[in-house]
């Protein structure tokens, strides 16, 4: 195919003034640059931003959507032009330190008509690639490129043609999980999802349970994921699969001194737990068990 047209979409809680400024700049030193610049101000007003290659849009929204639901509203305004094919979707806090990235995910696009997302490498400063953002089961060496069954959600390209037919971000989630439901959509209607590590976004070190809502928001989403999408013989499979994780990275702080703690982040876990079984999950749509297969010759069986 011809080379896609690309845009970059950024959603900010206007929180972080100085790392936007330092992204666009390193958006702005791409050897290609995108079509298209969005920026989504979550719940906030925002500044005059510098000039930058590409037509720059600012939507402000009047609250606060979410992670997944502040890049659907990126998402409809890139439809609204009609001339995007790939869109690259930017942490805030990130940093593209290598000039040719947009290149390289413009070229792969190119290649390959059913590739549908690309996921990044995230690494801190030291270039460091924490193990919860190698997406694989084997995360010893996060350098190793191929085909997976997830992405991360801090630096990632989709194929626009693929969210037209498997739909956008999971709104309701709104933290958490939302990754996994896009991507396992993705690869029911047979897109591919590839991990390309020589895409690098700096990142900040840091850890997902810094917000306050981590710990309810990931058992509530992982129960609704389920129930979503996965056969109905492998819920129960999945959900106690990670139950049993849980409790059992929980059983040491629970012996230590940060007891207190780990004590009121678990009843935060089960009442999110209890809430995904109570609440409606957005509507079933399981994924087929030729895509289980399909999954577990990837190496990452849908239940775990």
């Amino acid at each position: 195919m011809s080379d896609p047209r690309i845009a970059v979409a950024i959603v900010t809680m206007g929180n972080r003034p100085a790392e936007v400024a330092a992204l666009l700049d390193s958006v702005a030193k791409q050897d290609v640059a995108p079509d298209r610049i969005v920026i989504v101000g979550n719940g906030t007003r925002l500044g005059g931003f510098p000039d930058l290659p590409g037509e720059l849009t600012v939507v402000e929204t009047e609250e606060n959507l979410g992670c997944p639901g502040g890049r659907n509203v990126a998402l409809a305004r890139l439809r609204e032009y009609g001339d995007i094919d790939v869109v690259v979707e930017l942490d805030d806090d990130g940093l593209l330190t290598e000039a040719d990235v947009l290149r390289r995910v413009r070229d792969l696009y190119a290649a390959d008509g059913r590739l549908g997302i690309v996921g990044f490498r995230i690494a801190d400063e030291h270039g460091e690639t924490q193990r919860r953002h190698v997406p694989r089961l084997r995360a010893g060496d996060p350098m190793r490129r191929g085909l997976v069954t997830s992405f991360l959600g801090g630096a990632h390209a989709f194929s626009m043609r693929m969210l037209d037919e498997v739909g956008d971000w999971p709104a309701e989630f709104f933290f958490t999980h939302e990754e996994t439901d896009l991507a396992w959509r993705a690869l029911d209607a047979g897109w591919k999802v590839l991990y390309e590590p020589e895409l690098l976004l700096q990142h900040p070190r840091t850890s997902p349970a810094r917000h306050a809502v981590y710990f309810r928001m990931t058992a509530r989403n992982r129960v609704w994921l389920a129930r979503r999408r996965l056969p109905l013989p492998l819920v129960p499979v999945y959900l106690g699969t990670w139950t049993l994780l849980t409790l059992a990275r929980t059983a040491p702080a629970l012996l230590g001194p940060g007891r207190a703690t780990a004590l009121g982040g678990l009843r935060a876990w089960a009442g999110g737990f209890a809430e995904g079984v109570r609440t409606g999950c957005g509507g079933r749509r399981p994924m087929r068990w030729r895509t289980v297969w399909r999954m577990t010759r990837l190496g990452r069986p849908p239940v775990i």
